[in-house]
């Protein structure tokens, strides 16, 4: 602007037909203001004279003609634009520089786009599906198997095991029973209802018993004691045509000799050594 009545604030040159400049309500010449007051351009170093437009970003300032992209040199001038480590960039150098790819399609998740984590890595929110129904998963619950992503229902109808017992999804751990899933808390004894997933079992008729209810309902019963013959591998007992023995039952009706490994003889429901026997 010009003035006819004012001097320089500065140098106390007349300002009479030159241009000048007001700062704090004082008037500078043109040569004044730019020596006190010009911003230096952070890209040429020059200073931006108040006859040159001043752009500013966070405490900056730029010449218009200096305001481009660090990377490809293109103006920034109203274009939008992304900072790094005090680097100007415009959007796409800086998608193709710093932003995220997306896992499943491999392309550039571009600033300001909503973007999914999962597992260490980025989708774009149309990518991040499920694999068999093809729906957006957004924050679902899911179910990951073999690098694939299904929502619940879709998991459970592919791949999911049903429990023999209640016929109800298992969705964690389970019990192997011939050749069928079981929950673990349905896995119990047919007799006493008791867990058998921790303990040892005895199967009778596809059913599992523990070994107090087999042993109460189908272990065979010693001729000599009447007790269970318990069932569990290890246990020595003497079968004969339909009779069994623990044992240590298994002697001499008569001399009550052990007759284990040892010759003896049947008589009616005795068994008797040879001596006893030959009586």
């Amino acid at each position: 602007m010009t003035s006819s009545h004012t001097d320089c604030h500065f140098c106390l040159q007349p300002l009479r037909g030159r241009k000048y400049a007001l700062r704090d309500e004082n008037a500078y010449c043109v040569p004044c203001y730019d020596s006190l007051y010009a911003n230096p351009c952070e890209e040429c170093k020059q200073p931006i004279e108040c006859s040159s437009k001043d752009l500013a970003y966070k405490g900056r300032h730029w010449h218009e003609g200096c305001f481009r992209c660090a990377k490809c040199r293109r103006s920034l001038v109203e274009k939008p634009f992304a900072a790094k480590d005090e680097v100007l960039l415009c959007t796409e150098c800086y998608s193709d520089e710093y932003s995220s790819k997306c896992f499943h399609c491999q392309k550039t998740i571009m600033p300001g786009s909503r973007k999914m984590e999962f597992k260490g890595s980025s989708w774009h929110e149309s990518c991040f599906v499920c694999q068999h129904c093809q729906q957006p998963l957004g924050t679902k619950p899911l179910i990951t198997k073999d690098n694939e992503n299904y929502c619940v229902p879709c998991f459970e109808k592919q791949f999911a095991h049903h429990c023999y017992a209640c016929k109800k999804v298992i969705t964690s751990g389970g019990v192997a029973y011939h050749d069928q899933p079981w929950h673990q808390e349905c896995f119990v004894c047919a007799g006493c209802k008791t867990q058998l997933s921790r303990q040892r079992f005895i199967s009778k008729d596809e059913y599992p018993y523990c070994v107090d209810c087999f042993s109460k309902f189908h272990a065979k019963k010693c001729a000599a004691c009447k007790k269970p013959i318990a069932a569990l591998g290890g246990t020595k007992y003497i079968s004969l045509e339909e009779r069994q023995w623990h044992g240590e039952c298994f002697s001499c009706t008569k001399c009550s000799v052990s007759l284990v490994g040892q010759e003896f003889l049947t008589r009616q429901d005795d068994i008797l050594c040879h001596n006893c026997g030959s009586a």
